[in-house]
């Protein structure tokens, strides 16, 4: 047996502690949560509803969620470019390690040099670490920002003609549960995407053909788009966001999913199609 089948075999077999995913009901953690339960996997869903609850505003809580864990899916919510977050990610990277946790999986933001300070926080914790950065999720448009303007067959956004290389939940999710559980993706940084670049209006014409109604984009000015957030509830730093994140930074492709997983990233039109049968966006 070769030294690499030798670490997979035991990484594989060591893979048998609880694993905190934090934001295990969100559109990455729910995926990982159902994955590492179709593999047997003792899971502990972090969340404000869970059992022990978890809560990124009650440090207080974190010792009963890290309880017998020995791994972490790190999400933050809503974004770890929002001000405290690094400090908040610190905190518990500190307080996880303290509690035994072996390895943490942080999601963080493809681009967002805000983020990098909470990718830090979490190498200096002294756990195993791999970080995942991705962008547009594909699920953006049905399970909750943009669903409802979909839905009206319209959504309004100061991106201009900008491109984005949408990146799917489920690759997403495919990646993290290999990191969690392959020692040989420990201290590593990788960055996903989607196979192709898309305008939103690229993105309006998927959703059209894949809806059989005509959906339209809007680009508006940051203004109208931050009267909007405030009109919805929404906080005013996704605006800020926005125009960090289309700015064409992110503009190209990158190869986290075949890195990981060795198959090509899952395509937008793909998703288009699988979610408009579910008939998520049937008016």
């Amino acid at each position: 047996m070769t030294q690499t089948e030798t670490q997979t075999e035991t990484q594989t077999e060591s893979a048998t502690g609880t694993t905190l995913v934090i934001g295990g009901r969100g559109k990455t953690g729910r995926r990982v949560v159902a994955r590492l339960r179709d593999k047997g996997r003792p899971v502990r869903v972090g969340s404000r509803s869970g059992q022990p609850a978890f809560d990124w505003h009650e440090p207080a809580g974190w010792a009963a969620a890290l309880d017998g864990v020995d791994r972490v899916y790190v999400t933050y919510h809503p974004d770890l470019s929002f001000p405290g977050a690094a400090e908040q990610v610190r905190a518990f990277a500190e307080a996880a390690v303290a509690a035994g946790v072996r390895r943490l999986v942080l999601l963080s933001g493809r681009g967002e040099q805000a983020a990098q300070r909470a990718e830090e926080a979490v190498k200096e914790s002294g756990a195993d670490w791999t970080v995942v950065r991705a962008s547009w999720f594909n699920q953006n448009f049905d399970e909750d920002f943009f669903l409802g303007s979909v839905r009206a067959g319209e959504f309004a956004l100061p991106t201009a003609d900008a491109v984005e290389a949408f990146v799917d939940a489920d690759d997403i999710a495919d990646v993290v549960v290999t990191a969690l559980e392959d020692g040989r993706h420990v201290g590593r940084t990788y960055e996903l995407s989607g196979p192709r670049l898309l305008s939103f209006g690229d993105v309006a014409a998927e959703l059209s053909k894949a809806t059989g109604r005509q959906i339209t984009y809007v680009p508006v000015s940051d203004a109208d788009f931050r009267a909007v957030l405030r009109e919805q509830g929404q906080p005013e730093d996704f605006a800020d966001l926005f125009g960090l994140l289309l700015d064409g930074r992110n503009a190209h492709l990158v190869h986290g999913v075949e890195e990981v997983l060795g198959r090509p990233p899952r395509d937008f039109s793909v998703y288009v199609r699988e979610a408009a049968a579910t008939g998520v966006w049937d008016v």
